[in-house]
């Protein structure tokens, strides 16, 4: 029987970030202009945005990555905590450890961030039931 570490691979795309200097201007464009459904808005400048199940983030820029790389792939994991350990052993290197970024009505929303071989952010997110 494989183990726990050998059965978890990253499958689905939850999210995609794209950074905007002007978030009000970006809304207005994807949600007037192209017609996209926003979903909500949150702090700090945040816009969310449905494509038919994976969720588009517009943001500013926050200091994580270089502005050059525009977008970040998110994968929808179910227990965002041991998703962590188990890439973090496979030497997945982390930028921050896993913890909440939004509580809706609804469910919390669980991040963390994490750096591919070439340098690249991605994020593991998780929705918890509230």
């Amino acid at each position: 029987m494989p183990s726990a570490t050998e059965e978890f691979g990253l499958h689905r795309i939850r999210q995609i970030a794209i950074t905007v200097q002007d978030i009000e201007r970006a809304v207005h464009f994807y949600r007037d202009t192209l017609g996209m459904t926003l979903l909500f808005q949150a702090e700090p400048g945040l816009a969310f945005f449905d494509c038919d199940g994976v969720r588009l983030m517009l943001s500013r820029p926050e200091g994580i990555g270089d502005e050059q790389r525009t977008s970040i792939l998110y994968y929808a994991v179910d227990n965002i905590q041991r998703a962590h350990g188990t890439l973090a052993a496979r030497g997945v290197p982390f930028v921050d450890t896993p913890h909440c970024v939004a509580r809706l009505a609804d469910r919390e929303v669980w991040l963390a961030i994490a750096r591919d071989s070439e340098d690249n952010l991605f994020g593991l997110m998780s929705e918890v039931p509230a």
